[in-house]
């Protein structure tokens, strides 16, 4: 596989649009909580990110909505606006066991962390492990397009994460995010171990003046 190091804006647009197709579980009382865990405390990696309701009002701020937690095909999104961060999350995410992964973590856990404390162990954060294969983009819908030549649509960001019941597209969206950390992260362990890549060295020449 040859890996490019960067992508355009605009070559991005034209790509294929990609989505999670798998299972989505909207998990938003306590009882949920603990059965959607128990499933994820199997697995050895997920991929997790969060959503924040935006905020249109200089100065006005929101406690983090959404906390997706995503296996292969399977995603659950945690209503934290219902059920908060509570102690078997916690757990999860103090459990060294279990790989998450995922991009801007650094963002995600300040917001996780307002609504409660916990110390979160064995991180990846993509945006550091893409380094190690030359990939020099940061967002996370470059790095997929690079990496599957495929688009992730971000139309859903801005929406409303508190709203009474999550639409189809939001559930979606915020599946697919998490999903495609893990995707990438999956992808890259592979060709680590096997060594099938090459990264591309597109950059032009440095030429000296005489």
């Amino acid at each position: 596989m040859v890996i490019k190091k960067s992508i355009q804006k605009e070559d991005v647009k034209d790509l294929p649009r990609v989505s999670f197709e798998g299972n989505i579980h909207v998990i938003q009382t306590e009882n949920e909580v603990e059965k959607a865990v128990s499933f994820l405390s199997t697995k050895r990696v997920v991929g997790i990110d969060s959503e924040t309701r935006p905020s249109f009002v200089k100065g006005q701020t929101h406690k983090v909505s959404l906390l997706q937690i995503s296996t292969e095909d399977v995603c659950f999104l945690f209503r934290l606006n219902h059920v908060g961060l509570s102690q078997p999350l916690i757990d999860f995410l103090e459990n060294k066991d279990i790989i998450k992964v995922g991009l801007s973590l650094k963002d995600d856990f300040l917001m996780l962390h307002k609504r409660a404390e916990f110390k979160q162990q064995s991180c990846v954060e993509l945006q550091e492990y893409v380094l190690e294969f030359g990939i020099k983009d940061k967002s996370l819908q470059k790095i997929y397009a690079l990496l599957f030549g495929m688009k992730i649509s971000k139309s859903q960001r801005l929406t409303n994460w508190e709203t009474e019941t999550l639409s189809d597209s939001q559930k979606k969206y915020a599946a697919t995010d998490a999903w495609a950390c893990l995707r990438i992260y999956n992808l890259l362990e592979e060709l680590r171990a096997t060594g099938k890549y090459e990264i591309l060295n597109d950059e032009p020449l440095q030429t000296t003046e005489q």
